[in-house]
């Protein structure tokens, strides 16, 4: 017997949303640094470098706990492991929110990364268990939606509370790590315990199925252009969009929120809508493969508007690169297509291991860039600095995107699906 509506609505209330809650604030903490990284900069006096180190940290250890998490939320399910992640980024904010120099504020970031490292992953788990299949892919879009509105909320929101509500961005920080510490306790003691949520993997299947995905030449086809288009598009709508816009465009904080929002927006609408073009397109035979590479186009061209200042005071640019910097996660259902579904998992964690540190390596690297050319008068970044940076980025983008759409060659990889 079917449950009834009044059994979903409880499942919404008392598991969906605090777990979409952990998500809005990872989305929201992972957003922040593209608005007040000027804030950062001038009372700190932080060079682009060190700037773009303190922004990558949260990447870095997002990165580098994908692995570890996956094994965790299979053996302790994902209540207890967001409970504990939520509390370590919250901690975070609170030590990012007392940081007067650069070692501090790297920690804290750090520590917020490896506490918002399973804000989707865990979410996802969570859906997987209490929600039919056939209602997976309309729940999981509202979740993702929910992230895009903690991107939108680091934008004119939190201007405001920055600007006309005289909150400075150290409060802020402890602000938020209030309402992280919210969202932990929402996890632990609201959402119950899930029969059957934990079972152990074993050390040594993992680390053989990883040797599989990892010695698949088709992985190595796709990978990547999918961990250079969507690190880059991390990397510049998280830690660089807003210092481009201040620097470059010359626009005040006010203008930044602004078209930031409007990068957000873009970004909540390119989640779904790429799932939505992609599916109506493979069901009239464009392969997937096809679908992916015309938005990657889509979204170097973006990029390069942006690096060659095409239209700097223009939103379309902006406007394009929300829609396609999401389109290379089509690289998730290209590889698990060509693995055994029971892999798909760890196929996922296998290369967002390295898009995240993709990002790190990405954010940091524009900053040591913009960092060999001198400052504007005004104190800001050189909008030669910016055009390096990103052109060389888009370059390395170029050569995997060729590599990508190339014929395929030799024989099936073995252990692979059809």
């Amino acid at each position: 017997m079917e449950p009834d509506r009044g059994y979903w609505m409880r499942i919404v209330l008392i598991v969906f949303l605090p777990f979409a809650s952990g998500y809005f604030l990872s989305y929201l903490y992972r957003a922040l640094p593209s608005l007040i990284g000027d804030r950062v900069r001038n009372d700190l006096a932080l060079d682009a470098d060190v700037l773009g180190l303190v922004g990558a940290a949260y990447f870095l250890a997002f990165g580098l706990a994908q692995l570890p998490l996956g094994m965790m939320l299979d053996r302790y399910g994902p209540r207890r492991c967001l409970a504990v992640l939520m509390l370590i980024a919250a901690t975070g904010a609170v030590v990012f929110g007392l940081g007067q120099n650069a070692e501090t504020l790297i920690v804290g970031r750090a520590m917020i990364g490896l506490g918002c490292a399973g804000g989707l992953m865990g979410s996802l788990k969570a859906i997987t268990l209490w929600f039919p299949q056939s209602r997976w892919p309309l729940v999981n879009g509202c979740l993702l939606g929910l992230g895009g509105l903690g991107a939108l909320t680091a934008t004119t929101p939190v201007e405001f509370l920055l600007g006309d509500m005289g909150v400075g961005w150290q409060e802020l920080f402890f602000y938020i790590a209030a309402a992280t510490v919210a969202s932990a306790m929402l996890i632990l003691f609201v959402v119950p315990e899930k029969p059957g949520s934990a079972a152990a993997v074993p050390f040594g299947e993992l680390l053989g199925s990883l040797r599989l995905v990892y010695g698949s030449r088709y992985f190595w086809r796709i990978a990547p252009i999918a961990i250079l288009t969507m690190s880059t598009g991390m990397a510049i709508h998280t830690q660089w969009a807003g210092l481009w816009l201040k620097d470059v465009a010359g626009f005040d904080q006010g203008g930044v929120a602004v078209y930031l929002q409007t990068l957000s927006l873009a970004l909540t609408i390119g989640f779904v809508a790429g799932g939505v073009v992609a599916d109506v397109l493979t069901r009239r035979g464009v392969p997937l493969g096809v679908v992916m590479g015309c938005g990657v186009l889509g979204l170097l061209f973006a990029q390069g508007s942006i690096a060659m200042e095409v239209a700097p005071h223009a939103h379309w640019p902006w406007i394009l690169l929300g829609l396609s910097s999401n389109i290379s996660a089509l690289a998730f259902p290209l590889l698990c297509g060509r693995f055994d579904l029971k892999l798909a998992g760890r196929v996922n964690t296998a290369l967002n291991v390295f898009v995240f540190i993709g990002v790190f390596a990405t954010a940091s690297g524009i900053g040591w860039v913009i960092d060999q050319f001198p400052r504007t008068d005004l104190g800001g970044y050189a909008s030669e600095g910016y055009q390096v940076g990103l052109l060389a980025i888009i370059a390395a983008e170029v050569l995997a995107f060729i590599w990508f759409m190339a014929p395929e060659r030799g024989k099936q990889d073995r252990g692979t699906a059809t």
